[in-house]
């Protein structure tokens, strides 16, 4: 498989119709941008059908090659088979470093685990409701409303940040994050957020800070209360307030 750089590296994009909202695009393609070249950009859909209309200034604006699928009958999703097919062609040419795979539909959970068996990289985009099983088989899982969460009055479209009473009560994300610190600290409990980070994408490939409201992961760990973070030159460093030097337990 081609190796690059992350942002030579050519993707494919490929986006389920049926199971996206035209209101997402800008965003995801900033996201996908993120990642690397979309070399190839292809929605899957059936263009006949009225409730696809709204996609069609969508798809100009952002040079997206809408794929035809006709409805073969009532009940079956020709169109998952297309963009099923259609991914395993690209796959085959070699050209492609990763797969971007816009759903919310659990249909593609196997052709996620094949490119990956492959050596591709594969990043999925749905909504939140979109099955664990197609969520897990992907490289990492951003939901999509990430890209439209917008407070009432706010025209830049800044994300609504969670209080810090409620992000310590999920036991969760509290877990997750001190467990990447344990996992990259130092002797005096420190640990640089870079390999934190890596950590917690490692351990579950859907967490994103945004989920909670956050741009940044260094912005939501010091909005829980419970860490400390540092700036040191160019690198940021956390700790859990928890852990002394000398190891004993203070209370949160």
């Amino acid at each position: 498989m081609v190796q690059s750089s992350n942002f030579n590296q050519s993707l494919a994009v490929l986006v389920d119709a049926d199971n996206a909202h035209p209101s997402i695009v800008g965003g995801l393609l900033a996201e996908v941008a993120k990642l690397g070249v979309a070399s190839v950009k292809r929605i899957y859909g059936d263009w006949t059908t009225p409730n696809l209309g709204q996609w069609k200034q969508v798809l100009l604006e952002h040079s997206i090659q809408p794929i035809q699928q006709f409805r073969y009958t009532t009940g079956k999703n020709a169109t998952d088979s297309a963009m099923i097919i259609d991914a395993m062609d690209l796959l085959y040419t070699g050209h492609f470093v990763g797969f971007c795979l816009v759903s919310s539909d659990s249909d593609f959970t196997r052709l996620a685990a094949r490119i990956r068996e492959s050596g591709c990289r594969v990043y999925g985009f749905g909504e939140e409701k979109t099955p664990r099983p197609f969520v897990s088989a992907c490289d990492r899982f951003i939901y999509t409303e990430v890209f439209t969460k917008k407070p009432e009055g706010d025209p830049e479209g800044a994300l609504t940040p969670r209080s810090s009473k409620e992000l310590r009560c999920d036991t969760g994300l509290l877990n997750l994050i001190r467990g990447g610190i344990q996992a990259a600290s130092d002797e005096a409990g420190w640990a640089q957020l870079g390999p934190v980070g890596n950590y917690i994408s490692r351990t579950a490939n859907d967490f994103d800070p945004r989920n909670y409201g956050y741009v940044k992961l260094s912005e939501l760990i010091a909005a829980i209360g419970l860490f400390e973070v540092e700036r040191r030159e160019t690198r940021i460093y956390v700790k859990d307030i928890r852990k002394k030097t000398n190891g004993v337990l203070a209370s949160s």
